[in-house]
């Protein structure tokens, strides 16, 4: 197997960015990225580990459901989810993350690297609130890195083709899926309890 191990030998294969992909990275929010942060329902956040071990998770709400802060911080709540808690434990240890933003219809995404940290301060996290429940806590993230992503990788998937869009009985439940996955899990009420879920635990 020819694996690269050296970056000159990664530039070789490559060449050089264009001007434009350069230039296109920017430190602080302007008015386009603010716009499409707003018209975003959906992100998804890298993080790691302090060993390196990666994790990618998806946020997702009301468009506009990322604060914007200032033009260097975004504020993202943290709505009820499975308790892992993967991101928020990494950001503990390792504040650096990637997050990409999406805006269903639209092909580019938008991408901010920077370091983000945990917050439960109430003042910040009441204005996020819905159906009156507050946010545990949220992910200020402090920007260092933002620009926009070319449409080729969303135009290549056809994501947005609502023709390409699985029917709900093409894939098993999840319910079922991980009663097959764990065992000694009644399929039947692994379902029930996850439509429940769906249905009460949004927030």
């Amino acid at each position: 197997m020819d694996t690269i191990e050296d970056p000159r030998r990664l530039r070789e294969i490559y060449g050089a960015p264009s001007e434009r992909a350069v230039k296109k990275q920017l430190t602080r929010l302007e008015r386009h990225s603010r716009n499409f942060i707003a018209l975003s329902p959906f992100l998804v956040i890298a993080s790691a580990d302090p060993s390196g071990r990666c994790d990618a998770s998806p946020k997702g709400d009301a468009p506009g459901f990322v604060q914007v802060v200032d033009d260097t911080t975004l504020l993202i709540p943290d709505r009820l989810g499975n308790n892992r808690v993967d991101t928020l434990g990494n950001l503990l240890e390792r504040p650096g993350v990637g997050l990409i933003f999406f805006v269903p219809g639209i092909p580019e995404t938008l991408r901010v690297n920077g370091q983000a940290r945990v917050t439960t301060d109430r003042e910040l996290l009441e204005p996020l609130a819905v159906n009156g429940k507050i946010p545990r806590s949220g992910i200020l993230v402090a920007i260092e890195e933002v620009y926009f992503h070319c449409g080729k990788a969303l135009i290549r998937s056809d994501l947005w083709n609502p023709e390409k869009q699985l029917g709900r009985g093409d894939f098993p439940a999840i319910g079922r899926i991980i009663a097959e996955q764990v065992g000694g899990i009644d399929p039947a009420e692994a379902e029930r309890q996850t439509a429940e879920s769906y249905r009460t635990r949004l927030y």
